[in-house]
């Protein structure tokens, strides 16, 4: 699975810049995105700054990453996380 994550830009050098994504300061190429400035939001993968986007968007994804860590990781957790929470594993159980 391929995921990009958002960042903000911090400074922009040429085609190099700093980005912070969750705390941690990232050297990230800004060539895809010549109209970024500082203080923009982007998604970054691979390295690369692909889209600019606003807080909105990364709050909404931020959101979306937590629900995704409790998430079941493989099919063999599905019952098991089930199970957990009081709901039949499967059908008609």
């Amino acid at each position: 699975m391929c995921l990009a994550v958002p960042a903000k830009v911090l400074e922009i050098n040429g085609s190099m810049g700093k980005v912070e994504l969750s705390g941690v300061t990232r050297d990230v190429s800004m060539m895809l995105l010549p109209e970024a400035e500082v203080g923009d939001c982007v998604l970054v993968h691979a390295g690369f700054a692909m889209q600019v986007v606003t807080e909105k968007d990364i709050e909404e994804t931020n959101a979306l990453l937590a629900e995704m860590n409790g998430a079941p990781r493989t099919l063999e957790d599905i019952p098991e996380m089930a199970s957990r929470q009081g709901a039949p594993a499967e059908a008609g159980a």
